[in-house]
């Protein structure tokens, strides 16, 4: 379906573009929502009457988002999720539970805006992608941990799993078996050959 735009949507247009693009996406999303116009010759003289009103307005909703931008940037939210050792978590972290935390710090902002590639699904410092206005992005962060403690760790640029993994590493080569650097692979001790020849000796 062809279309006129009435406002900047990324990776298709600008302000008045005529574009090409999905029946259902048209009919499901641009449409209703008035972001867009059908590309017929009275929508055109429509939009082409009321484009500097459109101009100003998109100006306008700019210029307050680029001012809540300010106060929005490098926001850090703090996410407690339980996990596996590995630190997976059990379930995920979505643009709803951004949007929510970015709420409980006094932002204005709601799930739609949010823009997560895919849902959040480890422990970890992830950078996030906001759409305050469809030519004003900002970028927050989500510190998803385990615990306060392990959030304030990954707030001070500490990598927390990958200090764990150490940790387990250390932990399990403590553990490991002496083996004797002169025995071939595969060639049994001989003290345990000794050991087995007494026992055969005791039976017999």
């Amino acid at each position: 379906m062809d279309i006129i735009l009435l406002e900047r949507i990324e990776k298709l247009g600008s302000i008045g573009d005529v574009v090409t693009v999905r029946d259902g996406y048209a009919r499901n999303f641009l449409l209703p929502n008035k972001k867009a116009l059908r590309a017929n010759e009275a929508n055109k003289k429509v939009f082409e009457a009321n484009r500097a009103r459109l101009e100003q307005e998109n100006a306008e909703k700019r210029d307050a988002a680029e001012a809540q931008g300010k106060g929005v940037e490098g926001t850090e939210i703090v996410l407690i999720r339980a996990s596996s050792n590995a630190g997976h978590l059990y379930g995920s972290v979505n643009v709803r539970d951004i949007a929510e935390k970015l709420v409980e710090k006094g932002h204005e902002i709601n799930k739609s805006q949010i823009i997560l590639e895919r849902p959040i699904k480890t422990i970890g410092m992830f950078d996030v992608r906001v759409a305050l206005h469809p030519e004003v992005h900002v970028t927050v962060k989500a510190n998803v941990a385990r615990s306060d403690d392990e959030a304030e760790l990954q707030s001070q640029g500490i990598d927390v799993m990958a200090q764990m993994f150490e940790e387990e590493q250390a932990q399990s080569e403590g553990f490991t078996e002496e083996k004797d650097p002169n025995a071939e692979p595969g060639e049994i001790p001989e003290e345990m050959l000794e050991e087995g020849a007494t026992e055969e000796e005791q039976q017999a």
